[in-house]
């Protein structure tokens, strides 16, 4: 069946069973190689990707589920001012080892600035719950989001 979604501000147009998993659609049918498999149930974060601005698993999403919400994708987060400072403080503290479960990370985090711009460890715990990093470079993370919290009230006072 064919579905016309929006995907990073672009309209597509994909002939596919609606029970593909919006992973695969990004994956084989868009070529945006951002979202990756990791666990496949939902559980490590790696397919993470924003529906309407949601932080959404894409392994466990169905195509037919995505009806008239905004795809976006960690190819388009230098494009948003919260994603764009996020890759930024990254970069600058090194946040990566492997790099297998970055995009999806950064794709949680830029929905808890946009939301809170100034959040606690709390409230960073629970939205970087679910997200997996199998180099273990948890401190980093947490690093890189107070990072880009602070670069954004630097912007915001100018």
């Amino acid at each position: 069946m064919a579905y016309t979604i929006q995907v990073n501000h672009v309209q597509r147009i994909v002939d596919v069973d609606g029970e593909m998993p919006l992973l695969w659609v990004l994956r084989d049918e868009l070529n945006l190689k951002g979202p990756k498999l990791g666990c496949g149930a939902g559980l490590c974060g790696a397919c993470t990707v924003h529906l309407d601005g949601q932080a959404t698993r894409s392994c466990i999403t169905p195509i037919s589920s995505v009806g008239d919400s905004a795809v976006e994708t960690i190819e388009v987060m230098a494009d948003d001012p919260v994603g764009k400072k996020l890759q930024a403080a990254w970069m600058e503290l090194d946040v990566p080892q492997c790099g297998y479960c970055q995009a999806g990370q950064i794709m949680s985090a830029t929905e808890l600035l946009t939301k809170t711009p100034h959040p606690s460890d709390d409230e960073i715990n629970e939205a970087m719950r679910g997200n997996v990093c199998r180099c273990c470079s948890y401190t980093r993370i947490r690093a890189a989001i107070k990072k880009a919290a602070s670069l954004r009230s630097a912007a915001v006072e100018k």
